[in-house]
């Protein structure tokens, strides 16, 4: 089980990034939740949200002055993760660079594990 609060880094765009969303939003205490839920065209999709509170089983992960917020569900499959932010031409948002996802969906939002497992859905 993943205990550290290494195991999922963020790149200081990220960071940076999330702080002014926070703080746009008057929740400068708050966190940005990353989760793994299963389904998207590839098994596992990636989501993100706004957390004002943690739960009790949360991981925490403080980086660059930002708190990322994992469910102990999502953590092994994010274990080794970076959580970046792009911003080009085609898109702008958070990218998560994922070392467990042996393939992907063209959107990036999708993944799936060596194992096999997650339920693949229709494309987003």
């Amino acid at each position: 089980m993943v205990t550290g609060s290494s195991f999922i880094t963020v790149t200081d765009r990220a960071a940076e990034k999330a702080r002014g969303i926070l703080a746009d939003r008057g929740i400068e205490n708050g966190a940005l939740r990353v989760f793994v839920v299963s389904g998207g065209c590839s098994g596992y999709s990636y989501g993100m949200a706004i957390a004002r509170n943690r739960e009790e089983d949360d991981i925490a992960i403080e980086a660059a002055g930002v708190t990322l917020l994992v469910d102990p569900e999502s953590a092994p499959l994010l274990d080794g993760a970076e959580v970046d932010y792009v911003e080009d031409l085609m898109k702008s948002g958070f990218t998560i660079f994922n070392p467990n996802a042996v393939k992907s969906c063209a959107c990036g939002s999708s993944f799936q594990t060596a194992d096999g497992s997650g339920q693949a859905k229709s494309c987003c």
